[in-house]
């Protein structure tokens, strides 16, 4: 519990509203700078950053006969096609109408007939005698496979089992069976990647190294900003042809998954890939950085035979030599380079090069060659993994297998001396040491879900008996469902009781679940989930340095100090020799080795199942389904890769568009733009009920939030929505008795003091109290850089910051936000909590445009965060006389909203509190720093 709360408010600096011009060249932007929001360029402008890049292979460029030229030449064009040749498509309206009816709104071979006819009968009404786009979905599937650019053919090879079959008896029919494997060449995939003009300026083409400040701290981003990408360099350069070559590292994923149990066990195994010089953020954000590479077969056999050495064996075989063959034409790339154009138009010498493989952890058994509950990367006993043990290399594999009974490399070793890792037939390749981290099956359903989530259950059990933690757990969930709703949030109206857990469900219990169990178990199961979380937080971020580092050694020694607790209580009295909580001790090599790794993980291959496999398998007659998929990927593929050149001719305006905050006709001071000229941002709706694909509210989808633009300038802006509210009051006077508030006219005119004197000035000209016409607006949107949680190209979110009477017809909803208050400081010390109760603009005298927020401070309990959570505790404001704490503050000055958890304390939450009115009965609250990976940054 917090100790005894404020009377007082805190003082707070009065915050000027003034845009500063913006630094980079040719803008006429105007921006506001709060200092932990600025641009990458404003900051290299104000921090010593040093970049060093392998010169050895510092990707040269070069002209189509492989002669070195000058790095300033001017690049060759896009293409030698003409401006107005659409192709196939014969102009923009077949190619935009042929874009929306299959990749945007995917409708069915019927559904398109329909359309077509239905276009074609409105154009014969007319009497005009034109013809729709298409007359059928045939002509529009044909004109599509006509496409030329991003026509990368599938093809197929089949294996099937050739070792000795029983003498005797009957001969499984596993081993009598053809197996297929469909795949794309991955030349050919890698070369239209490489070619990607989109990618111009988010592609690195030499691995470097980069360093920030006096004492050159290390920092690690993308992933040529890592060790893993320079010491390959080091390698090839050894051979003299190589120099100034260019290194393309393929970064491969595959992750079974399942489409439909209902229709029967339809499962797919696909295999993607993508090239580690592309960033991170375009990785995440795919944009055609990762490629649908293979699927491949998954061999069954009947139940008596599927725990069957032979079978098994076969399985593991089975795969490496598919992936053998699948990667085979990459393989001569890596000795010789291969002449490619590159993003930015030049041609470079490429060199390819077997990188980082993402897989969760059964399937990293699969492709390393270990034997189960061993780890993949070091030589760490099952029994006691977290004792470490030397990294497990190529080289002392094969010596074990040289000098060892098969038996004793699998028992005392944890090696399958039986399966030859398919890396072992690439030049410098070593599956082992390219096992990609896992944050999503590792950390977030791993150790979460599966281990820290169920150990509390089971201390319950053990402290309480069945009922008593029975009726604990009720609490716990009650507290998680009267959660305040944040953007990107998913609800949980019955807290944690659901049957099925995805991986989503798991992220989203994760912000909450901190607080719930506070005060139902001991402080050190509390700390051992802070530190948990502390880690996961560090791990997701876009850029890590070796402050970074630091601190996530610490989160991991102090999650491995107190978890103890859960083996003193009984729950694990055995230890804690888990592969997955083994896999946390790796994170900072990798880290080292490959860049932030939120470039590298599952959750990037599990997303992409959605384009690539379960939408296609939707859409299919679900008979013979892969042809089918296979057919549908390679029809995005084209349509996507005509869009990209189109937009390179300069035929379609660019996908990405550049955010460059408020217009360029923005009056410097004080009101920069009507209230209403809210940029055009998707779903800006005060109560879009839209579902995504597992049927969860938009509103709690952190996926919803993703702008798909790239930032002209990198800070957060905030705009009033597109329309005023209806319904509402049309007075400041109308306005207070509608909120109940008689001092709001007095509130507006000191906020129009302070904005228009705000300098300190031994007596600042009072105003009256503004009586004037206002608009009222039911929410606003926040825009902001935020490229460690989910986020468009340009690492972008946009989140709604609603204020609503009655939010979708029922109880009122008023968010919480961050207000910056001093930006001489940085975190929660530069900014305060407040609840905004009105969204509003007007009119002043002099013809400017305010668009305002009132609302209610909230004071920080102490000015430290909590000890036990580690975040700060805030408390509603109130004056001297028991009022509220009102004011009305520029809407420019609001950076995005902020998410408040109750404290709780061991008091169980009264039956009538829910997510809509726990910010008016309780009286302390934390700020919750795990709401997103943003927040945390924001707030540490």
């Amino acid at each position: 519990m917090p100790p005894q709360l404020p009377n007082s408010p805190s003082s707070r600096r009065t915050f000027s509203a003034c845009r500063i011009p913006c630094p980079h060249a040719s803008c006429n932007q105007l921006v506001q700078n709060p200092t932990w929001l600025e641009t990458p360029s404003i900051i290299a402008s104000q921090f010593y950053i040093l970049l060093r890049v392998n010169q050895l292979l510092a990707g040269d460029i070069c002209d189509a006969d492989r002669h070195p030229i000058d790095a300033s030449a001017i690049p060759p064009p896009v293409s030698d096609k003409s401006a107005d040749d659409w192709g196939p498509y014969g102009d923009k309206l077949r190619f935009e109408t042929a874009e929306f009816i299959f990749q945007n709104a995917e409708l069915s071979g019927g559904e398109v007939d329909q359309l077509c006819e239905l276009w074609g009968r409105s154009l014969r009404s007319d009497g005009g005698g034109a013809l729709p786009p298409f007359t059928d979905c045939n002509d529009l599937y044909k004109t599509i496979d006509a496409t030329e650019v991003g026509d990368v053919q599938w093809d197929s090879f089949t294996l099937k089992y050739s070792g000795e079959c029983p003498s005797t008896g009957d001969i499984p029919p596993w081993m009598d069976i053809p197996y297929d494997f469909w795949f794309r060449p991955a030349y050919s995939l890698v070369e239209r990647q490489l070619s990607n003009t989109d990618f111009d300026g988010e592609f690195d083409y030499t691995p470097y190294r980069d360093f920030t400040g006096e004492n050159e701290e290390r920092r690690y981003e993308n992933f040529m900003s890592g060790d893993w990408a320079w010491m390959q360099a080091d390698k090839i350069a050894v051979d003299p042809s190589m120099h100034g070559s260019t290194f393309v590292p393929i970064i491969l994923g595959s992750d079974k998954t399942t489409v439909s149990v209902a229709t029967g066990q339809n499962d797919y195994w696909p295999v993607y890939l993508s090239i580690g010089n592309t960033h991170n953020n375009v990785r995440r954000a795919h944009r055609n950085a990762v490629e649908l590479l293979a699927f491949l077969a998954i061999p069954k056999a009947a139940k008596k035979y599927t725990d069957n050495p032979l079978f098994r064996r076969f399985k593991k075989q089975l795969f490496h030599a598919a992936m053998t063959r699948i990667l085979a034409s990459l393989k001569a790339g890596m000795t010789t380079p291969q002449l490619m154009k590159c993003p930015d138009r030049h041609f470079r010498r490429i060199i390819f090069g077997i990188g980082p493989y993402i897989a969760d952890y059964p399937e990293q058994v699969l492709i390393s060659g270990i034997v189960q509950n061993w780890c993949g990367r070091c030589l760490a006993f099952p029994n006691d993994l977290d004792g470490g043990g030397a990294p497990r290399t190529k080289e002392f594999t094969d010596a074990l297998i040289d000098e060892l009974p098969l038996g004793v490399i699998w028992d005392e070793w944890g090696v399958d001396a039986n399966v030859v890792p398919f890396t072992d037939d690439f030049p410098r390749a070593d599956i082992r040491q390219l096992l990609a981290p896992d944050i999503l099956h590792q950390l977030i359903k791993g150790t979460f879900k599966d281990h820290l989530v169920e150990w509390v259950g089971k201390y319950l059990e053990l402290s309480y008996g069945k009922a008593g933690a029975k009726e604990r757990l009720v609490d716990i969930d009650r507290r998680i469902a009267s959660a305040p709703p944040f953007p990107g949030l998913r609800r949980f109206p019955d807290g944690r009781g659901f049957s099925q857990w995805t991986g989503n469900d798991s992220k989203a219990l994760m912000k909450v679940y901190l607080p719930a169990i506070e005060g139902h178990v001991p402080d050190d199961v509390v700390r051992t989930f802070r530190a948990f979380l502390e880690f996961c937080y560090i791990t997701r971020q876009n850029v890590i340095t070796d402050k970074t580092l630091n601190e996530l050694k610490d989160a991991l020694q102090r999650f491995h100090q107190y978890r103890e607790v859960f083996r003193d209580i009984g729950v694990r009295p055995d230890g804690f020799s888990l592969p997955r909580q083994h896999s946390l001790t790796h994170y900072e090599v990798l880290i080292r080795l490959f860049g932030a790794l939120n470039g590298l993980c599952t959750s990037i291959t599990e997303s992409k199942h959605i384009t690539a496999v379960k939408k296609p398998w939707r859409r299919s007659s679900k008979h013979n389904a892969l042809g089918q998929i296979l057919r549908m990927n390679q029809r995005l593929s084209q349509l996507a890769a005509a869009r990209a050149d189109f937009e390179a001719r300069g035929m379609l305006p660019p996908s990405h568009r550049a955010y460059v905050g408020p217009p360029s006709d923005a009056p410097q001071f004080p009101g920069h733009r009507p209230a209403t000229a809210a940029r055009n941002t998707p779903g800006n709706s005060d109560a879009a009920e839209e579902e995504n694909e597992e049927g969860v509210d938009r509103e709690e989808d952190e996926n919803a939030g993703i702008v798909d633009e790239r930032p002209g300038l990198a800070h957060s802006d905030v705009v009033l929505a597109r329309c005023p509210a209806r319904n509402r009051a049309k007075t400041s006077q109308a306005l207070a008795i509608e909120l109940g508030i008689p001092l709001l006219p007095s509130l507006v005119a000191h906020f129009l003091a302070e904005q228009l004197h705000p300098d300190p000035q031994p007596a600042r000209p009072s105003l009256r109290p503004f009586t004037g016409h206002i608009k009222v607006f039911n929410s606003a949107v926040a825009t902001f850089v935020a490229p460690s949680d989910p986020s468009g190209i340009g690492s972008m979110r946009r989140e709604h910051i609603h204020v609503v009477p009655s939010w979708r017809r029922g109880l009122a909803r008023y968010d919480c936000v961050f207000v910056s208050t001093d930006d001489t400081q940085e975190g929660m010390l530069g900014m305060e909590v407040a609840r905004v109760y009105c969204f509003f603009s007007f009119i002043h005298t002099d013809g400017q445009t305010f668009p305002c927020a009132l609302v209610h401070w909230f004071d920080r309990i102490i000015d430290v965060p909590d000890e036990l959570t580690g975040m700060w505790m805030v408390a509603p404001s109130f004056l001297e006389d028991g009022s509220h704490n009102l004011a009305v503050v520029h809407i420019d000055s609001i950076i995005r909203c902020a998410h408040l958890l109750p404290i709780f304390g061991k008091e169980n939450v009264p039956t009538l509190v829910h997510c809509h009115n726990s910010l008016d009965v309780y009286r302390a609250f934390y700020v919750n720093r795990f709401a997103d990976y943003h927040t945390y940054e924001l707030t540490s």
